[in-house]
């Protein structure tokens, strides 16, 4: 499938009638009324998908403007597009790759794709190097220096299945070029007994790099001697790592994109963490989700319907941001995790043929770790005057013992999405809450490297769909490049002095903050 040949959703007349439905009434749907007039709400509105039940009910949207949804999705192409991609096609058109983060998942031998192969070798090599890391009771510390991609997903996933990670080794994770942060890490690990993972496609990553360097130079003043042993490299550019002295290395293809790549030897900390049948239980568990996603009919298709729900909310309902609210503390990265996954996928201005968009894309997301958040911005998303959708994703089975902790943050969670929809109402205004604020409610049975893995891959084709509909390419990120290219110029202007040429404000900034 030729991808700038998909029908942008506005040009549909899904869309059109998705409009004429929102003028009718559509925008006053009251949840509280649904609930009372449907007793086949919840069924209709909720289901199971490998690994994961969502309750989509209290949201705002009926059968009428599911239907259409659907009818847009198939007007859209979504479904051809969706087979494009799992056939390997180049459906990253600005850049003219494929998109196969899928096929890392992929048992050996389940398609005929002629990279597969590639792909279970360097899996095999890669979880053979995390075993013989787990067995090395010399090395205490593993510290990962990657930024985006290589840092958000690793980070994440090691902290989730802290309940399943290898019991003497702490896990390090740098991204930031501040000084500062690599500089904690390294008063707290010795050269001795620490493993440093270099993880940059290139291996010429300005942030990574820069890092990576400090980390050797430590490394050296410090007496380390064993370069080979105490640092490896998740790169394609093998010369040079080995001129780094790197000789430990593990590649990937360029169809794997940054935020898509912890499937892949980016997650080689989570190898070293959950060891290889945990990494393979994350595998399965994202598998059997891409599995859910092919072949489950619209209707009943959990990416799609989710998908389909953040179009409706983001160009009908016009809700601007989306609040992640994880009600497990090991899932304290993952609203990190998920901004870049979305945000960077869809949060583009012109369609995959260079088109300005004529609808609004990608939502703002944030948020934090329940209950923290009840405490912190739970009061606007109550009582604000903007309406933000929430999506609280709760573990029925705790990794502890303690007493009534889970029983607790079970209630609190559950209690605030009634509350958003509920509301109260106060004839003196200060406790009157609006209600009918909708939410979605994850559940898994527990947080482990399945479950995990199936949500990751639930939510990385929820981005496929919506990303569809809108007609744009969620697989390149030129927005992230002009950015990188001023900075080199402004590093040597910091170091020079020189603002020749400068906007009156860079100039002075400049010159404030230059060491000279």
């Amino acid at each position: 499938m030729n991808q700038p040949d998909r029908p942008r959703c506005d040009e549909t007349p899904a869309w059109r009638a998705l409009q004429h439905l929102w003028g009718e009434g559509a925008r006053g749907f009251d949840l509280r009324n649904a609930f009372k007039t449907d007793e086949g709400r919840l069924a209709a509105f909720s289901q199971h998908a490998p690994h994961v039940f969502a309750d989509l009910s209290r949201n705002l949207i009926d059968a009428r403007a599911q239907a259409l949804l659907m009818q847009l999705a198939r007007e859209c192409g979504l479904q051809a597009h969706r087979d494009a991609m799992f056939a390997g096609e180049l459906i990253n058109n600005t850049e003219e790759r494929a998109v196969k983060h899928w096929l890392l998942r992929t048992p050996r031998g389940a398609v005929s794709d002629p990279d597969l192969a590639e792909v279970h070798d360097t899996l095999d090599a890669m979880l053979a190097y995390a075993s013989q890391v787990r067995g090395d009771t010399a090395i205490t510390d593993i510290v990962n220096i990657g930024i985006g991609g290589s840092d958000l997903g690793p980070q994440m996933a090691v902290a989730a299945l802290e309940a399943y990670a290898v019991a003497g080794k702490r896990f390090h994770f740098v991204s930031n070029v501040d000084g500062h942060e690599i500089d904690g890490v390294l008063k707290r690990v010795r050269p001795e007994s620490t493993l440093f993972l270099v993880a940059s496609k290139t291996f010429t990553t300005i942030e990574t790099m820069t890092n990576a360097r400090s980390a050797k130079a430590w490394f050296e003043s410090q007496g380390g001697r064993n370069i080979a042993r105490h640092f490896a490299a998740l790169t394609t550019n093998i010369s040079a790592a080995r001129e780094f002295g790197i000789t430990t290395t593990f590649g990937f293809r360029d169809w794997v994109g940054g935020r898509y790549s912890l499937w892949s030897a980016i997650g080689l900390p989570i190898a070293i963490a959950i060891g290889a049948q945990g990494f393979r239980s994350l595998l399965q568990g994202a598998h059997e989700m891409d599995m859910h996603f092919q072949t489950a009919a619209l209707e009943s298709n959990l990416p799609v319907r989710l998908g389909l729900l953040d179009v409706w909310y983001r160009n009908f309902h016009g809700f601007a941001s989306r609040s992640i609210a994880p009600y497990h503390s090991h899932l304290k990265r993952l609203p990190a995790y998920l901004q870049q996954l979305e945000m960077e996928s869809n949060g583009k201005r012109v369609d995959a043929q260079g088109r300005a968009m004529g609808v609004e894309t990608s939502p703002v997301l944030w948020g934090e770790p329940g209950t923290n958040g009840q405490h912190a911005y739970f009061q606007m998303l109550h009582q604000g005057t903007q309406v933000t959708p929430v999506e609280f994703i709760a573990v029925k089975q705790p990794a502890h013992d303690l007493g009534d902790h889970h029983l607790q943050l079970m209630a609190n969670a559950i209690a605030q999405a009634q509350a958003l929809m509920q509301g109260q109402h106060d004839a003196g205004g200060h406790r009157d809450f609006p209600g009918n604020r909708p939410s979605t409610f994850f559940v898994l049975d527990r947080l482990e490297p399945a479950s995990l893995g199936a949500f990751l891959a639930l939510y990385e084709h929820r981005v496929f769909v919506s990303g569809s509909i809108w007609g744009i390419n969620s697989f390149d990120q030129w927005g992230v490049e002009l950015g990188k290219v001023l900075a080199r110029d402004i590093s040597a202007r910091l170091a020079s002095g020189d603002v020749a040429g400068l906007d009156a404000s860079s100039a002075a900034l400049v010159r404030m903050l230059s060491p000279r």
